[in-house]
């Protein structure tokens, strides 16, 4: 008989801006599944990620349908938190304004409506962002409407958004010792 909400549901989606801090975080966690997006499954081969390397180590779900069937997961009370991280602007548009219409953005939007906690590591949430490009690191400066679309993001139900490792940390560490558990190898 398997646990009721053991596990953690990461879903990555476009964003290369804190991906090795992300999937590094993830591998430290108990029983966590990943869940790409299109783009996230682009931008892995991007930063040179090769997919088998995350397949063997985290049980993986691809956005491979047009209805986002993997998220029927989530009725299946197996997890207990969904994180998004990284989570690009587009992602956070969504998700802000309630479309669903990618695996993140679903996973997200059902999670909600089955009071299970997310967590989101926006990417843009800074006047000016530093951020590593797959061949040099660039500096990015935030439109108005993606630092509101943040902002808007905070104010959904059962969502906590967070601007940079640490603060995810922070947040997973909180959500940990909620659900008594703990990271399988200590923070560097």
């Amino acid at each position: 008989m398997k646990a009721t909400r053991s596990r953690f549901a990461w879903c990555i989606t476009g964003s290369g801006h804190y991906l090795d801090e992300s999937l590094a975080m993830a591998a430290r966690l108990p029983e966590v599944d990943v869940y790409l997006s299109a783009a996230g499954e682009e931008v892995l081969s991007i930063y040179k990620m090769e997919l088998t390397d995350i397949k063997a180590r985290f049980r993986v779900f691809r956005d491979k349908t047009a209805s986002a069937a993997p998220v029927g997961t989530l009725y299946d009370d197996v997890y207990h938190t969904v994180v998004i991280a990284p989570a690009t602007s587009n992602t956070v548009a969504k998700c802000a304004l309630g479309i669903s219409d990618t695996l993140p953005t679903n996973m997200m939007a059902q999670a909600g409506k089955l009071s299970i906690p997310s967590i989101v590591l926006a990417c843009d949430t800074e006047p000016v962002v530093v951020t590593k490009a797959p061949h040099d690191w660039v500096t990015l400066r935030p439109r108005r409407i993606e630092l509101e679309n943040v902002e808007r993001l905070r104010g959904i139900d059962f969502c906590q958004v967070v601007s940079s490792p640490d603060q995810l940390q922070a947040a997973l560490d909180a959500r940990l010792r909620e659900l008594s558990l703990a990271w399988l190898t200590p923070s560097f």
